[in-house]
């Protein structure tokens, strides 16, 4: 198996202004076409560090990936930290030129051509791979049977270019294997049962399997990676294997291919032909936003509501005034009425609401940092819940919930 280090150059990666989204991503599909990322690492802008780098990165990996250091100011100094670790001279490529025109010009941007100009500047050494997102190409070296490409950081232009230009030129140079995986997704079960319930079926996987153990809030996916030459082999063998599983744990298990809990819930919705609509206070619109964050979920959602402010509870889901009076908003019964109020607002068979305390502080009732009730309404049955997380930020906590429903309502319907 190929070995790969992936290198994020950036003083603002490094002080926390911008988070490095580009090496879960690359790392992914890395592993996708079964080359294993064995490190990564973070540098800063500067010439001596970068090489430093690439030195340490070459003698551990067949494949070296930066990010990040390529734009047109002066602060951007990887070109020049390749070309002296590769004993390479920068000069104009006519060809990158030309394409960095034509893209300035289909913007109508040719005044700041001149400014980008240097982007046309490349190691003499290196085989450009042209963007077609931004200005700045990225630039592979070879030596030694080992390969360096570099790639700018902006994360719009560095999914394309590996996707469509780096994976292909990477599975014809290596011959790689095919990779085929599939998840199954389980709830209900501690992850520590679980393994020991499956243990001998996973100690009798073929050895081109690997399982992986992924909790995900209070879910656990298995991963199943197989690996060899002939892909529809690969795919029949791992839904062998999985029929082989589901009668240990059937009961606990809520999908067998999808790996997020969104598109879980859109695959068992446009089958059963079913609508849903949201009420959320705590959890801020988190909950519409991961449903709606499906391809067609225009088919099944059909809307969902924000209810912040406690008398917006009572306007627009009329919830009663004697409830929050009596329970306080943050309160099981709020929630039901949260739900059967959105339900009836919006006509859906399903409906979900929150009422909880994000944090900081407490919340106007008095409740504790990390409380939450959150109910499940499918046609006239409902089932309420409560959470306490007080040790979740307040974004955590929001996605945490929203997770915990959505799952919550997924194993109700695929139990029934």
């Amino acid at each position: 198996m190929k070995n790969a280090v992936l290198i994020t150059i950036g003083d603002e990666i490094l002080s926390g202004n911008t988070v490095d989204t580009n090496s879960n991503f690359i790392a992914t599909e890395l592993k996708n076409i079964g080359i294993h990322v064995s490190q990564i690492i973070t540098v800063s802008d500067e010439i001596e560090t970068i090489k430093a780098a690439i030195e340490s990165a070459f003698k551990i990996g067949d494949l070296i990936i930066t990010t990040g250091g390529l734009g047109p100011t002066r602060d951007d100094k990887t070109k020049k930290a390749i070309a002296e670790f590769f004993n390479d001279e920068i000069a104009l490529d006519e060809t990158t030129f030309n394409h960095l025109k034509a893209y300035m010009e289909r913007r109508g941007r040719l005044e700041i051509l001149e400014r980008n100009r240097e982007q046309a500047f490349v190691p003499t050494k290196s085989k450009v791979f042209q963007n077609h997102y931004g200005t700045a190409p990225c630039m592979m070296m070879e030596q030694d049977g080992k390969l360096l490409f570099s790639l700018p950081g902006v994360p719009y232009e560095v999914k394309p270019l590996i996707k469509d230009q780096i994976v292909p030129y990477l599975q014809e140079k290596f011959n790689l294997n095919y990779i085929s995986t599939r998840i199954v997704s389980v709830v209900g079960i501690p992850e520590s049962i679980l393994a020991d319930t499956i243990e001998n079926w996973e100690l009798a996987l073929p050895q081109n399997i690997a399982l992986s153990y992924l909790p995900v809030g209070t879910r656990v996916k298995l991963r199943l990676t197989a690996t060899g030459e002939n892909e529809s082999l690969l795919q029949q063998q791992l839904e062998e294997e999985i029929q082989k599983l589901l009668p240990l744990i059937k009961d606990h298990v809520i999908a067998t291919s999808e790996d997020k809990i969104e598109k879980i819930l859109a695959e068992i919705l446009t089958e059963r032909k079913m609508t849903i609509s949201t009420a959320e206070s705590c959890t801020g619109g988190e909950l519409a936003k991961m449903i709606t964050s499906i391809s067609g979920s225009s088919k099944y959602f059909l809307g969902g509501i924000i209810a912040y402010a406690t008398e917006k509870k009572t306007e627009i889901l009329k919830v009663k005034k004697e409830t929050v009076e009596q329970f306080t908003v943050v309160s099981e019964q709020v929630a039901a009425e949260m739900a059967e109020g959105c339900q009836n607002l919006f006509d859906t068979d399903i409906s979900l609401s929150t009422t909880g305390v994000a944090g900081p502080g407490k919340g106007e009732d008095g409740k504790e940092v990390g409380t939450v009730f959150y109910t499940i309404r499918i046609y006239d049955r409902e089932v309420t819940s409560k959470l306490y997380m007080p040790h979740l930020e307040r974004l955590d906590f929001m996605y945490f919930v929203s997770q915990k429903v959505i799952q919550d309502l997924i194993g109700i319907l695929v139990s029934n």
